[in-house]
């Protein structure tokens, strides 16, 4: 591949502007179905069809067929021979694991956030709660999940490790085509999120470290037993 040099015309390929705007195309094709896919638009196990989404997105097959084997590779989809494309219907089991990776790493990333907290982020998050209050008063499910992303997602920025963030915004992103019912513990979870909020304010990394990890328990003790959704057992609680 040549690079263009800025003073001269030499070394320039006619298609490299087109290709640019090709791997721009994917890319907004990739976020925008992504983001679909993260807020609950298409239920578990749906299967895409690809030229409606073409349309109306308002982009060609070829930038879509890109996002979509992104997407296959991150698994938020599964292709299925002879059959097409679906959202991925996590497993119970699946989900486990994942809550089980995801409750390590949120607690570091909560641990790490109290160094970096601000005025700023404390007003994001409290504007996410009373958001997060709302929804909790409507039972609006889809809504509530909405507005704890975005809650998680600050925290996974005050962390200042982009490596960390990555892995954390990827399993999020794998855990929300799941088959569980979260309805009853949309009340628990706001208040465990008061909680790590709490402790935030107080640059108190222990404390915001035990918060995290016994709200993402009480999601993994909901996988586990979900005829039996209850706060946190003493056997769970972080010391």
């Amino acid at each position: 591949m040549k690079f263009i040099d800025s003073g001269s015309s030499r070394g320039y390929h006619s298609n490299m502007r087109i290709t640019l705007v090709k791997q721009r195309l994917s890319e907004q094709a990739y976020r925008v179905l992504r983001d679909m896919i993260t807020n609950a638009r298409f239920q578990r196990g749906t299967r895409l069809n690809i030229e409606r989404l073409a349309r109306d997105m308002e982009v060609s097959r070829t930038p879509l067929w890109e996002a979509v084997h992104r997407l296959i590779q991150e698994g938020l989809l599964v292709s299925i021979p002879n059959r097409g494309v679906f959202i991925i219907d996590l497993t119970p089991e699946a989900a486990l694991e994942l809550y089980t990776v995801r409750e390590v790493l949120e607690g570091l990333a909560v641990r790490l956030a109290c160094q970096h907290v601000d005025d700023k982020a404390i007003t994001r998050m409290e504007k996410s709660l009373n958001e997060q209050y709302e929804m909790t008063r409507e039972l609006d499910l889809i809504g509530y999940s909405k507005h704890d992303f975005d809650f998680h997602a600050v925290i996974y920025e005050l962390s200042g490790n982009k490596f960390l963030r990555e892995m954390l915004d990827a399993i999020r992103s794998k855990t929300r085509p799941t088959s569980m019912d979260f309805m009853p513990l949309l009340q628990l979870s706001y208040k465990d999120h008061m909680e790590v909020l709490q402790a935030l304010k107080a640059r108190d990394p222990v404390t915001a470290e035990k918060a995290i990890r016994n709200h993402i328990r009480r999601l993994i003790e909901a996988l586990e037993n979900p005829a039996g959704v209850a706060p946190v057992s003493k056997k769970r609680q972080s010391k």
